[in-house]
């Protein structure tokens, strides 16, 4: 960074530049509102999200006119940003970790077929176990999808790369990723510089050419041929050619950028170098620690040197073959391992470098870091003695904490609950389907499945209604948890909340996950091999998880699963910071809905998921909130009664998140009041067809207009302004109609 700082202040015939004091993902929304992107297709992903929360901002004060499309998950918007770049428009995206992998299917078809589009990829652990923090086990998925991949090391890399990217994309017609650090890079701020006019960036990546558009309907192209075996391989020279090609452009490339920045960039680069007989190659953010170690290293006579890479596709053999120069001794250190092989990635691409320029020397591979594990220059010191260590294993991990390899039992955390502790005798489903029992004094004598340890947030309702949940069900429970807040309070290992039998899975399969655990315990019961009885499979979600997790919920329901699924609709993505979700109320402000002169919050309105889930015909479908806490505990106890007899059963309670929705933990029994009495969340059931209206607001005299509780939230309070009165009808309106729908199906008896 000093380096690329002074190269600036002496480049005199550099456009016009500014300071910044920002972190990465801001520095990558500044270069893609500078280069004026046509749409941003995107699913909020920890640590990517803060790109698209900053480009919202600015959409929302009429910075850009971008379009951006939230996505209900990442395999949508890839085929969003697919579709756009099709079309010719200048597209961007960004994700990480899993995300990544479940956008990838869609990546080979876009390099594939040739449509220039530029990602951000803020790398991150792959799950799973769940892990949110930095390392390289994402990006390294990417190397054989036909992407060009640059590595930025420092937030300044990251808002050059990004406007290098897209000239280099759409020179050699490839999307090309710009890759970096999660939570170093990403999140930790640094001095760098912008340019301080949009139009010097546009003019330097200079204008979209299309050779072959797709909207020329008077010259009308076929794109993504089925192809047989001869044109598929033409198909696969081509793109070696093209990345070929990329090798040889981008050294060009990064000499124009010099000359209107000032700041010089190769494929590879190295500090110390020049004379050193050890050497560590490493990737990342940990290149600029390594630098200081090297530092202290020479200054006491030691001849080190660290090395590390720009562009991970084409891989820069012969750069880096200049870098390692006369070195005997290589550590590679790798932020993820490509399991039996010995190695990491990067530990991989180095020994195949060193073999094809038919250099013999000592390489030592570790992988270290990973989980997001802090890297220091002490551990730049110990590697580097370990390069020179003799007789030593070439592959080690470095950092972990190694158990004493004595076998200890452990005492389990909760004793267990049997059937007969649960078995109370509250709720009984009768002869004619109807609930007897579950009043409140009746289920106090239930025992928790979930221990009162937990980390959820004051005020939260994700504890409240899952314990009103189970007070209904007497059979055993097994739990699936979606990834989500739910997840995240009540399993920090080693600890667990649960009494019972739990697993997790991502958003996007929770569902189908839970009915392969299912249909094997009916299977091993028909088998002898467990004991008889029923039981109750509970997959619980929220935060989202019934937008990219609809496709599987849906799926199992056609299907038929005896299982339960519970959706706590806190309205927002929440264990992510609050992004705008399918279930948010229109208008309302989130880091990705902001509020502003151009824009007042979410455009759409929510979702009406148990409509959807009555679609697939499934025998029992129920709305239920705690302010009506003994028609939740009597839906409960119908819902496990079909889960266990019939089929897939559903329930969706509203869930407060005071964090987010802006108001206090004391009121939001208040709050949860006024969604069900505005009719914004009525209760009902869908029972084998027929609706059911459980609580009549208008008939009780309780009804109430939807402003009167969108102004309890800080997140919707803007609305009662004069100048949003418009949404505030269509909103009402809307709200109207389903209500009355819902009315009318009550009293036809349908």
């Amino acid at each position: 960074m000093k380096e690329q700082n002074n190269q600036m202040s002496e480049c005199r015939n550099c456009n016009s530049q500014v300071m910044e004091y920002a972190s990465g993902n801001e520095m990558a929304a500044i270069a893609i509102k500078q280069i004026g992107y046509d749409l941003m297709g995107y699913y909020p992903i920890t640590p990517s999200t803060q790109i698209a929360e900053n480009l919202d901002i600015m959409r929302a004060n009429g910075e850009t006119d971008m379009v951006m499309v939230a996505a209900e998950g990442e395999h949508s918007a890839a085929g969003i940003c697919y579709g756009a770049a099709v079309a010719g428009g200048r597209v961007v995206n960004a994700t990480s970790a899993n995300g990544l992998l479940y956008a990838i299917e869609q990546l080979p078809v876009q390099s594939g077929t040739r449509f220039p589009m530029v990602m951000n990829v803020v790398c991150r652990t792959v799950s799973g176990p769940l892990s949110i923090k930095g390392d390289h086990s994402d990006i390294m998925y990417l190397l054989n999808s036909g992407w060009p991949i640059l590595f930025a090391t420092t937030v300044q890399q990251v808002y050059d790369f990004n406007i290098i990217a897209l000239k280099l994309a759409e020179q050699v017609r490839l999307p090309v990723v710009v890759a970096y650090d999660g939570f170093f890079t990403s999140h930790q701020k640094g001095r760098c510089y912008r340019f301080e006019n949009d139009e010097d960036v546009r003019a330097y990546i200079g204008p979209k050419v299309e050779e072959y558009p797709f909207l020329d309907f008077e010259h009308p192209i076929t794109v993504g041929s089925y192809m047989n075996e001869p044109d598929l391989i033409n198909n696969r020279y081509q793109l070696h050619l093209a990345m070929e090609q990329v090798d040889k452009v981008l050294p060009e490339i990064f000499k124009e950028y010099e000359k209107i920045s000032g700041r010089k960039y190769s494929k590879a680069e190295g500090y110390g170098c020049q004379d050193a007989e050890d050497l560590l190659v490493i990737l990342g953010s940990s290149y600029d620690t390594a630098t200081e170690a090297i530092d202290e290293l020479r200054t006491s006579g030691e001849k080190v040197g660290v090395a590390t890479i720009n562009v991970l596709r084409p891989f820069p053999h012969k750069e880096l073959m200049e870098l390692i120069g006369n070195s005997t001794n290589i550590v590679v250190a790798d932020r993820q391992d490509s399991y039996g092989a010995g190695g990491g990635n990067l530990s991989l691409e180095v020994r195949a470098t060193l073999q094809r320029y038919g250099k013999n020397v000592n390489v030592k591979s570790l992988v270290y870091g990973l989980g997001g594990k802090d890297f220091f220059k002490e551990d730049v010191k110990e590697m580097l003695e370990m390069a020179k260590e003799d007789g030593s294993s070439d592959f080690e991990y470095y950092g972990i904490t190694k158990g004493s390899g004595k076998e200890k039992d452990y005492e389990p955390l909760f004793a267990p609950l049997t059937r007969e502790k649960t078995r109370i005798g509250a709720t009984k489903i009768d002869e004619e389907g109807k609930v007897v029992g579950g009043n409140l004094n009746q289920v106090t004598a239930m025992p928790g499945r979930i221990a009162p340890g937990h980390g959820a947030c004051p005020g939260c309702g994700i504890p409240v209604n899952l314990n009103l949940l189970l007070k209904g069900i007497e059979d055993p429970v097994v739990f699936l948890f979606q990834t989500g807040c739910a997840m995240i309070v009540t399993t920090a290992y080693p600890k667990t909340s649960f009494k019972v039998p739990y697993v997790h899975n991502l958003f996007q399969n929770g569902a189908a996950t839970l009915s392969g655990i299912a249909e094997i315990c009916y299977r091993k019961q028909q088998k002898g091999e467990m004991p008889p009885g029923d039981i109750v499979f509970v997959m619980v979600s929220g935060d989202g998880g019934m937008d990219i997790g609809m496709g599987s919920a849906i799926g199992t329901a056609l299907r038929g699963h005896r299982l339960l699924i519970f959706e706590y609709d806190n309205g927002g993505y929440m264990n992510t910071g609050y992004q705008l979700s399918y279930s948010t109320p229109l208008g309302a402000r989130s880091s990705t809905s902001h509020v502003g002169k151009a824009q007042y919050g979410k455009t759409f309105f929510h979702k009406d998921m148990p409509k959807l889930m009555a679609a697939t015909g499934i025998p029992y479908i129920a709305t239920v909130a705690e302010s009506n806490p003994v028609d939740f505990i009597k839906k409960a106890a119908k819902a496990a009664h079909y889960a266990k007899t019939t089929g897939t059963a559903y329930i969706k309670a509203i869930s407060a998140c005071p964090l987010n929705w802006n108001d206090k933990p004391a009121t939001e029994r208040k709050v949860i009041e006024a969604a069900v009495n505005s009719c914004y969340f009525p209760l009902y059931e869908i029972e084998q067809g027929e609706t059911v209206l459980s609580y009549d607001p208008e008939k009780v005299g309780k009804k109430i207009p939807v402003i009167d509780w969108l102004s309890m939230m800080g997140r919707t309070k803007h609305l009662a302004k004069e100048e949003y009165k418009d949404v505030v009808e269509r909103i009402q309106q809307e709200i109207d109609i389903r209500f009355y729908e819902l009315k009318r199906r009550w009293e036809k008896g349908v």
